[in-house]
């Protein structure tokens, strides 16, 4: 990661330059929103990092260049093989130095950043995510705009993880380390899901969907974030509106993996203990 001595003039610069477009003219506010998004490509800048204690800090002027990387690029057309495209952000490259494993058609923009390791099959990763070691995402997963997505994480297939570019200060998905994601799920608005949890197929998670532990004899709700090592299956509550009484989703917490050293062990149990469907 970039210190702050090299940080801080980009991050000036981003700043005025975000506040008055027109000094988007001047060649070295121009510059610095080039070289924020190749630090962003390279990963040594991030969308959002995570502290010592369990908070993540959101870095709005990254947001901020990215938007403003729109604006600077032009339409083009891009060639790979037989396909074309149009568009005015480049894909990534680089990618067998990186040692990354991208199966065809799957798609990294430039600007995103996969650590070693990373293993896309033909899904997509938009600009500003970052992806970590280990990881997998697998066919039809989708990855949003400046989504972050933890090491040693499984994202099945066609799973739907949001992008949050706009506002530049509000807080992107976050999926941390050793999470499952199950197959078709959705998590969206924000949402952060804790160190190791596992979401069944279908879970669909916004900003406002009450994510309720029934492990206990009374439940308690939580919003927007799913604890650590939580295994969660899609759910529904009764709510009552003029026209009669409805069940409305929600997700619901059935219980905690396992502590253990091996995580696939641990996972494998999670699954058959729970029976949740990925």
């Amino acid at each position: 990661m970039l210190d702050s001595s090299k940080t801080a003039p980009l991050q000036a610069s981003i700043e005025a330059a975000f506040a008055d477009r027109s000094l988007l003219q001047d060649p070295s506010h121009r510059q610095a929103v080039l070289d924020t998004l190749a630090a962003l490509d390279a990963g040594q800048v991030r969308v959002a990092t995570p502290e010592a204690d369990g908070t993540w800090t959101v870095h709005a002027w990254v947001k901020q260049a990215i938007l403003l990387y729109f604006a600077v690029r032009g339409m083009e057309r891009i060639e790979v093989g037989p396909f074309e495209f149009h568009d005015k952000i480049p894909l990534k490259r680089g990618l067998p130095e990186a040692g990354v494993r991208v199966v065809p058609p799957g798609v990294a923009r430039y600007g995103s950043f996969l650590e070693r390791g990373v293993i896309l099959m033909p899904g997509y990763v938009n600009l500003g995510a970052w992806v970590g070691e280990g990881t997998m995402v697998d066919t039809w997963a989708t990855v949003g705009s400046c989504a972050q997505i933890g090491r040693d994480v499984h994202l099945s297939g066609g799973v739907g993880i949001g992008g949050v570019l706009e506002p530049p200060t509000a807080r992107p998905v976050i999926i941390e380390d050793g999470c499952f994601i199950g197959s078709r799920a959705i998590v969206v608005e924000g949402v952060h899901v804790g160190r190791e949890a596992v979401l069944g197929a279908n879970v669909v998670l916004t900003s406002s969907t009450p994510i309720v532990d029934v492990t206990g004899e009374v439940p308690v709700e939580h919003r927007g974030r799913v604890p650590a090592r939580s295994v969660v299956i899609p759910g529904s509550r009764p709510k009552r509106f003029p026209a009669g009484e409805f069940h409305v989703p929600c997700a619901l917490i059935i219980g905690q993996r396992h502590a253990g050293t091996d995580r696939k062990t641990s996972l494998n149990t999670a699954l058959r203990d729970f029976a949740v469907s990925v």
